[in-house]
């Protein structure tokens, strides 16, 4: 912890760096990822403060829309398309996903109750030929996918989508090199950026 309270300290001797961002926020990519610490959006997209608007859930997980039953995830996406006006939205798996690897192998949860019923709601179990395979590629890929297609239920999206304001982006981050790469519809499948 103490590296982290330490750079805390450096990093608020720069305020002069930050003033511009208390002006209020115009991100153009909502970026949606999984919470697990190796994926880290600014890092990974080189990204200053206030050009990504984040959404970090178990799972990059998004949930299915509902009026009855509003979520935060849900309550996120809108406000970064209604109100913040987003472009783009990039939904970001990644390699050794410890939850889409649970959902695949079919874990025992009952020891994290929460994580449990959270996947059990939000997320259908995805396609995958190898479930031993500790990278989790092809399940988290499909995944990936799976969650795009969710986006496009979302009124806001869908509205957006269909006057071309905003576009969707499925990307796949191997942890293990640093890879990204992006679902490309004309070949089916993630090829390098």
């Amino acid at each position: 912890m103490q590296p982290l309270i330490d750079n805390a300290r450096i990093f608020g001797q720069r305020p002069e760096e930050f003033a511009h961002l208390a002006e209020g926020q115009s991100p153009e990519v909502l970026f949606i990822t999984c919470s697990d610490s190796r994926v880290v959006p600014a890092l990974i997209t080189g990204a200053r403060p206030g050009e990504l608007f984040e959404l970090r859930t178990a799972g990059n997980v998004v949930p299915p829309h509902s009026i009855a039953h509003p979520t935060s995830e849900a309550a996120t996406i809108e406000y970064a398309v209604e109100v913040l006006g987003v472009k783009e939205i990039v939904v970001c798996g990644h390699s050794h996903c410890g939850a889409v690897g649970a959902v695949v192998r079919g874990d025992d949860l009952s020891g994290v109750p929460a994580v449990r019923d959270w996947l059990a709601h939000a997320c259908d179990e995805p396609k995958c030929a190898d479930p031993t395979d500790k990278t989790v590629t092809e399940a988290v890929q499909n995944h990936v996918l799976t969650q795009v297609e969710r986006l496009r239920s979302y009124p806001c999206v869908e509205s957006r989508l269909a006057d071309g304001r905003l576009r969707l982006h499925a990307w796949f981050y191997e942890v293990h090199t640093g890879t990204v790469r992006e679902h490309r519809a004309d070949t089916d499948s993630f090829e390098k950026l």
